[in-house]
């Protein structure tokens, strides 16, 4: 890792962020004291998600859209009024 003071990495800026785009870390320092630190982007993970993966594994039997019990019932489960 790469230390530098805020006027050292601000006259050198350009070679401090080729160093960071090589992979490397830069602390800046005020006083002596570590103010922050410059670190180098990770590059995104490939995405594990496959989309598809359980097509054709599902059966629909019947209509999705129709009430699943008939409407007679419906009655039955209505709650009483108080």
């Amino acid at each position: 890792m790469k230390v530098a003071n805020i006027a050292e990495f601000k006259n050198h800026l350009s070679e401090y962020l080729a160093a960071v785009a090589d992979g490397e870390e830069v602390e800046i320092r005020k006083r002596n004291a570590p103010l922050a630190r410059v670190v180098p982007i990770r590059s995104p993970g490939r995405n594990r998600t496959v989309l598809g993966r359980g097509a054709g594994t599902v059966v629909v039997h019947g209509d999705l859209t129709e009430p699943m019990i008939p409407p007679e019932d419906w009655e039955m489960l209505r709650e009483d009024p108080p």
